[in-house]
């Protein structure tokens, strides 16, 4: 009989918050999932055999999908954010800090080697989660068809954004499906054939998704086409992405939330906010201790009291960096950062962006992460749209002017004086113009070392240089496969590592 836990023992260190394995990832799921009562009792004993029959155990096993990607620490909304904020133009990793050396662009030390390691690891404990989804589900006894292809579509879609986040920071990587389900030995499979099950994946999702999610926080087929517009995007398909991007748009099912104020963004961003009329997919927390997005700690001073926990204060930048020296101060984006001392002089800043003030804990803290929003699509849509087309399109325009109006306090979808115009640029210097809202659009959202890499390696490094001075190497590029992986998958020899380590 095969029992669910049997995998574990390649993917988890000694010392991991996961170690109890799958019993750990059910715990977590207790916020997506209503069967407590079924995973407290002996999941140990659970059979894939008996587990996979009813909604209720379906639920369960989705729902330990996103327990990797959410986790406390090392998930999206933990360290993983932490380290490529530090990796941006408007930002530093703090003086003092273990995040520190990440904005010399020189490559990672020994500490953020463990630390990408330890992402690593809960990345492919949702691989693992999905992969059981994808094989198991369709036999299912007490389900209908439809709900069987909605499990199996939003488990595709979480293996895809998995994998698409792997990609991005290792590039090639072992691609486990459920094919290989029981191989410990995986080779690494070039970005190329990754990408190709990527798309398959949300290609499957987009259509087998409903077209509202049931609940909040779980994925709908928009959500599957927003991530495979970004996908496209990323690979540089831009025709490809802005008609995946206009899709989302002309669906009608988003809009921006409108501000006026600086402190209206917590309307977007804040700790009780349950969802918006901009939100496509975001990873859900909530003020439980384990259950709370932990990168609320990095851009924070105890001293602020804007996080009920204190702050880490990892993250900041300062008004002398080019990037926010050069933001207009009526941008109200811009008001999120403020001077606060951290020990290294009067010049320092720090973003409240997302804060939680009744935070209880450190990984307690309420604020979800928003990993794609109404915003992303317009900007994607505006400059995949002007780079497959050549130059920017009235449409393109008036995408990236919705986002820009609501930046300065103006009805995003009324012609308004803030308007760029779309006379006034060619095709290189809208991109580019593009390339600098998406910089201020989504800071602290670990978007921007991503967006800068897209664009090629000159493109990004002459932007960070450009920014702060400093010369980023090679080795920067590609995070390092964790030696874990390359004692125990025989699969791997040395030479599999990335360049620098």
């Amino acid at each position: 009989m095969n029992f669910i836990p049997t995998f574990l023992h390649r993917y988890v260190r000694k010392g991991s918050p996961l170690r109890p394995g799958l019993t750990t990832f059910l715990f977590l799921s207790v916020l997506f999932s209503s069967c407590q009562d079924i995973l407290e009792e002996h999941p140990k004993s659970i059979a894939v055999e008996t587990f996979y029959n009813t909604t209720s155990e379906l639920d369960a096993a989705v729902a330990a999908i996103y327990s990797g990607l959410r986790n406390a620490t090392s998930g999206i909304g933990g360290e993983y954010a932490a380290q490529l904020e530090a990796y941006t133009d408007y930002c530093y990793g703090r003086s003092g800090s273990s995040y520190a050396i990440l904005s010399d662009f020189q490559g990672l030390n020994s500490t953020n080697i463990v630390r990408v390691g330890n992402m690593w690891t809960v990345f492919y404990l949702s691989v693992r989660n999905a992969n059981l989804v994808i094989q198991n589900a369709p036999n299912a006894k007490s389900v209908s068809t439809t709900d069987i292809a909605k499990y199996v579509g939003e488990a595709r879609f979480l293996r895809a954004l998995t994998y698409f986040t792997l990609v991005k920071n290792w590039g090639a990587v072992p691609l486990r499906t459920e094919a290989n389900l029981d191989q410990p030995n995986v080779k690494r499979s070039s970005p190329s054939e990754v990408y190709q099950l990527i798309v398959s994946d949300l290609q499957n999702a987009e259509t087998t998704l409903p077209d509202k999610p049931a609940q909040v926080g779980h994925p709908s087929k928009w959500s599957a086409k927003t991530v495979l517009a970004d996908v496209y995007f990323y690979q540089g398909k831009n025709a490809e992405a802005r008609d995946k991007a206009n899709e989302v748009i002309q669906s009608g099912k988003y809009s921006l939330v409108p501000i006026t104020k600086t402190d209206d963004l917590q309307n977007i961003f804040g700790p009780s906010v349950v969802t918006t009329t901009e939100e496509i997919f975001y990873l859900k927390y909530t003020r439980q201790a384990g259950q709370g997005m932990y990168f609320v700690m990095f851009p924070n001073h105890p001293g602020t009291k804007f996080v009920g926990a204190g702050g880490f204060y990892g993250i900041s930048s300062d008004i002398r960096n080019s990037v926010y020296a050069a933001w207009d101060d009526k941008d109200l984006r811009k008001g999120n950062w403020y001077v606060w001392d951290l020990g290294l002089g009067p010049t320092s800043t720090l973003s409240k962006k997302f804060i939680d003030p009744q935070a209880p804990f450190q990984d307690a803290c309420g604020n979800d992460f928003p990993m794609y929003r109404y915003a992303d699509v317009l900007l994607l849509y505006a400059e995949a749209a002007s780079r497959a087309g050549n130059g920017p399109t009235a449409d393109a325009m008036e995408a990236l002017n919705q986002v820009h109006r609501r930046a300065y306090g103006v009805n995003p979808t009324t012609v308004s004086s803030v308007d760029f115009k779309l006379s006034d640029y060619t095709a290189s210097t809208f991109n580019d113009l593009v390339l600098k809202e998406r910089g201020y659009e989504t800071q602290l959202e670990a978007k921007r070392w991503h967006d800068l890499k897209r664009l090629g390696t000159d493109k990004l490094k002459a932007v960070i240089k450009a920014a702060v001075g400093k010369d980023v190497a090679d080795k920067h590029l590609l995070w390092p496969i964790p030696v874990s992986e390359l004692n125990y998958n025989t699969a791997l020899a040395a030479t599999d590592q990335n360049p620098g380590y």
